[in-house]
């Protein structure tokens, strides 16, 4: 049965993520802003509700090392697997905003988290500036959105404001219960293998939560709304640090492992390495999207090994 649940769940993410995309893209053009805007903010933080639902559950429940793990996993997963998936299809292509400014947002906060987990621990005090940050970043984000309106004369398909609101909100629900499904089945399917917890959490739970982000940047790419795909990835990144880690560690401060620290400076790394490939000709080949799921692949190689 685990295993019929599991295909379920990813139906509803493979149908889900479609109609989110859908009713997206078409807010964004009614309201004539940047797709990127709209990945940056509503579909990653609608792509994001596994992550936080896992965190947070765990900091209700005081287990809070699932919440560092499955954020931190999440993130690496989303710069090279999602990324990289999306390259290999097509070639991405960057503005200049998102190297200039989303991009290093994401890296500042993933120094921010190494800086915070230094002493072993994030306090509530450090959750509460991340939840601070979180809204600081969203009126960044509306501020962006209402100076870049576009005024492009272009016609592009687009579907009523209702009919739209509803392909996001029925696009959303399924992509939720289907993650949560994927997590749940993935996760008992692990545990019947014998693999360890803080295996699971780095990888199963991690992939399992991302894959929201990992289908609705896939077919964002594929329908050729690059803005969409990269701005859902490092939307989601910004979103699992700073809102669902400040959540978590607000409810109950949460323990920093040293094993846990080595995977929040690869993330760092990872960052920047997604940094290095966005600027070197301003966008994200199909040679650096395979180069990029190669190194995930052996970072799941070590996490076995280790």
């Amino acid at each position: 049965m685990m295993y019929v649940f599991l295909l379920v769940g990813f139906l509803l993410l493979i149908k889900g993520a479609d109609c989110f995309v859908e009713g997206s893209s078409s807010i964004a053009r009614l309201l004539k802003v940047p797709s990127v805007i709209i990945g940056l903010t509503i579909v990653a933080m609608g792509t994001s509700a596994p992550e936080a639902a896992v965190s947070i559950t765990a900091g209700l429940s005081g287990n809070n090392a699932i919440a560092l793990g499955n954020v931190v996993g999440s993130n690496i997963f989303n710069l090279l697997m999602v990324l990289g998936i999306c390259a290999m299809i097509r070639p991405v292509p960057v503005s200049p905003n998102f190297n200039r400014r989303d991009l290093p947002i994401a890296l500042g906060a993933s120094l921010l988290l190494l800086l915070f987990s230094l002493d072993g621990e994030i306090s509530r005090l450090e959750g509460a500036a991340f939840l601070i940050l979180t809204a600081v970043f969203i009126g960044t984000m509306i501020h962006s959105a209402l100076k870049d309106r576009q005024t492009s004369e272009e016609e592009i398909k687009t579907y009523s404001p209702l009919k739209s609101l509803l392909l996001i909100l029925g696009g959303l629900a399924a992509v939720v219960f289907g993650g949560n499904l994927v997590v749940d089945s993935a996760s008992a399917i692990a545990a019947s293998w014998g693999l360890s917890q803080n295996f699971i959490g780095l990888t199963i739970v991690a992939m399992g939560t991302s894959l929201p982000e990992l289908v609705t940047s896939i077919i964002a790419a594929r329908k050729g709304d690059s803005g969409l795909a990269v701005g859902n990835v490092v939307g989601s990144n910004i979103f699992n640090i700073l809102f669902i880690l400040g959540a978590s560690s607000l409810l109950n401060p949460i323990s920093v492992a040293a094993e846990s620290m080595i995977d929040v400076v690869i993330s760092i790394a990872v960052t920047v390495l997604m940094l290095l490939f966005c600027r070197s000709e301003k966008s994200v080949s199909r040679s650096e999207g395979s180069l990029a799921v190669g190194i995930y692949v052996l970072y799941m190689i070590s996490l076995f090994l280790r």
